[in-house]
């Protein structure tokens, strides 16, 4: 059996969209206080369309706290994964790559990482990518997947372009 190609798997994001963030303020305590962000993101293209790179710029509305953020996806044909990096303006590096790949429309990307003093696993979900209104969910797991908490929601809504 021959390995699909996802080489365009992350196409759906190219262009402009406005960005709704909901993010939980203290993963890992228990707590389930949520504050939201609002702004945009722009995704486009490079190295011939075996890249991705994502900018991100959101604003809380309620305190004027930003997160503005660059994520770098690399397609490896080799492996048939994606590798998707963040940097955040607030921490200026790339760590680990998560790794994975899209299967049946959900990708679903995993890394290793510490938080608090635990060591955690890091999933990113993918969804609904070829919507208008595609959905990505990051989640911290204690206990190697078994369960999850959820911890970053974010749903975009494509901008139309204005011409003329």
């Amino acid at each position: 059996m021959t390995e699909r190609d996802g080489s365009r798997d992350f196409d759906p994001l190219l262009g402009n969209w406005a960005f709704n963030l909901r993010r939980l303020i203290h993963p890992l305590t228990g707590s389930n206080d949520w504050v939201e962000f609002e702004g945009e993101s722009h995704c486009r293209s490079i190295w011939g369309g075996r890249g991705r790179l994502d900018e991100l710029s959101v604003t809380n509305p309620s305190d004027g706290s930003k997160i503005e953020g660059l994520t770098l996806r690399l397609y490896n044909p080799k492996s048939n994964e994606w590798l998707l990096y963040y940097a955040s303006a607030a921490s200026p590096s790339f760590g680990t790559p998560q790794r994975g790949r899209f299967v049946d429309g959900k990708g679903v990307f995993l890394d290793r990482d510490v938080i608090n003093g635990k060591n955690i696993v890091v999933r990113y979900l993918w969804l609904e990518l070829d919507s208008n209104t595609p959905r990505f969910e990051q989640a911290f797991s204690t206990d190697d997947g078994k369960t999850w908490e959820t911890n970053w929601i974010t749903t975009q809504t494509r901008k139309l372009e204005k011409h003329g």
